[in-house]
């Protein structure tokens, strides 16, 4: 998340001048003739990423090298074992709301995708399990579930490597008396849905996933609310719940029903599809890890398109998330930036490209030749297929900027990233502990980043493609894990399907 904004230096501003004037020449982007990026390399960055993300005691195949050992008390405040998982973005915290949303998604990328993966998909399911043996420490005593370690606030008041922390590592819990149903159920969701994953190659562990999933789910489903109400003055403003727990209730459903097959899910599903009807249709075009509104649809389709007795309200629902989305529809509502980027208000927006083209891709296959009509213009499978292309294609470099948002990738790319780790000289070049301020210089620097955080796809261009490299813009430059986990998918089937 984001430390205090500080000023844009002359060579900041002057960038952006210069950009102004480029997009005004420019305009759009125009793809014709334009080769298609290197998917396969993009793939293998995009899953490298998370290895950087990582707490905790780091594996002897750890790959990024300039990342060590950090956080390795975790949980001791409550005398629980809380070491592991990952830093959700630039900073030192583990929100686990979000990080179980990235769960999820990596898990889903894989399960549509894992045929296109090659030698990748190895360490995309590292990846997975780096956070599910996390989630299952997480959520070992019944009716506790751990929703957050540290303390946002002194985080963010530091600009250090996590390897050398020195603010509180607090842990934060919901429970039967101060329940949390979206950060329950979401977690719930994620160990369900790496349990697919893991069923073929280690049928033991899936298991003990599954199991573990229907357990926190009925938790979160018995003792219902909003993680908001009791842990509101630690996860507030960073990862607040603000669309509500019921869709994060139908998601780990939804991802039950496809782990068990069993009936019961569906008949979950089914029923409180249409009790929570008010949240559902006043959010059908949002995903992320906060609204799971869209994801509910499409993934519930995929039961649905061949038995139209129980079609609606799940096709419906699924088409008008559509409609909405494509730019050609007449009743799109989504925004646009010139060069062609999807771009909704909010921090971070490059989350609305990843997490939607990948919606609207796993849409496009489970719907084959069936054809949508939004106004009067049918939508096709290859129109979805397209349109997620371009988002892709966008982020990787073809854009009026001309750069790629994903660092390490093609020739130019943001060097002065969000990051503390990244923006910090590794314990490699300084084996010296650095204290809570004694990063700030770094932070305020321009020059670039010591360490390349390889894969890391930053917040992106604003809604005139206008990007700023520089490390206190945060709403540009700071990476996610949440951006990356639906990119995986994206880039599977691109490699697959240049």
């Amino acid at each position: 998340m984001i430390i205090g904004s500080g000023k844009l230096s002359l060579n900041c501003l002057v960038l952006k001048i210069i950009a102004a004037v480029f997009v005004c020449l420019t305009s759009t982007v125009v793809a014709i003739n334009v080769p298609n990026p290197n998917y396969a390399d993009a793939l293998t960055k995009s899953i490298l990423f998370f290895e950087g993300q990582r707490s905790g005691k780091l594996p002897p195949n750890q790959r990024v090298t300039w990342r060590k050992d950090s956080a390795l008390l975790d949980g001791a405040d409550k005398g629980v074992d809380l070491v592991g998982g990952y830093y959700d973005a630039g900073d030192n915290v583990k929100f686990h709301f979000p990080m179980a949303f990235t769960t999820t998604m990596l898990a889903w990328s894989v399960e549509q995708f894992k045929n296109s993966m090659g030698p990748d998909l190895q360490h995309a399911m590292e990846a997975i399990r780096w956070s599910t043996d996390y989630f299952l420490k997480a959520t070992n005593i019944p009716n506790v579930v751990y929703a957050q370690v540290g303390n946002a606030e002194g985080d963010h008041n530091c600009w250090e490597r996590p390897e050398d922390m020195d603010t509180p590592r607090t842990a934060f819990a919901v429970t039967a008396q101060a329940p949390g149903s979206e950060v329950s159920a979401e977690i719930a969701a994620a160990l369900a849905s790496a349990s697919v994953v893991f069923k073929r190659t280690d049928p033991a562990y899936s298991k003990l996933l599954v199991n573990r999933a229907v357990q926190v789910f009925e938790f979160a489903d018995k003792y219902r609310g909003s993680y908001n109400d009791h842990l509101g003055s630690w996860v507030c403003p960073f990862y607040c719940d603000y669309n509500g727990y019921k869709d994060e209730l139908l998601w780990a459903a939804a991802w039950l029903l496809k782990a068990t097959r069993k009936p019961m899910y569906w008949i979950y599903v089914k029923q409180n599809i249409i009790n929570f009807k008010s949240d559902m249709e006043s959010s059908l075009s949002e995903f992320g890890w906060d609204a799971k509104h869209a994801g509910i649809n499409v993934l519930i389709s995929k039961f649905v398109l061949d038995n139209p007795s129980n079609a609606n309200p799940f096709l419906p629902y699924a088409d008008t998330f559509v409609c909405s989305v494509l730019p050609e529809s007449p009743t799109n509502t989504v925004r646009y930036t010139p060069g062609g980027l999807m771009y909704k208000s909010g921090i971070c927006n490059m989350q609305n490209p990843t997490a939607l083209s990948f919606l609207l891709l796993t849409y496009a296959r489970y719907m084959k030749s069936r054809v949508i009509r939004c106004g009067n213009i049918d939508v096709t499978q290859k129109m979805l297929i397209r349109f997620a292309r371009s988002q892709v294609n966008y982020i990787l470099g073809i854009n009026p900027m001309n750069m790629s948002y994903m660092v390490g990738f093609g020739t130019k790319f943001p060097q002065r990233i969000h990051h503390r780790g990244a923006s910090l000289p590794s314990i490699n070049q300084h084996p010296e502990k650095m204290g809570c301020k004694e990063g700030t210089p770094y932070f305020l620097s321009e020059n670039r980043n010591p360490n390349l955080h390889i894969g890391a796809v930053v917040g992106g261009p604003d809604i005139k493609d206008y990007f700023v490299d520089s490390r206190p813009n945060a709403a540009q430059s700071e990476p996610t894990t949440y951006v990356n986990a639906p990119l995986v998918g994206l880039l599977a089937y691109f490699k697959a399907h240049p």
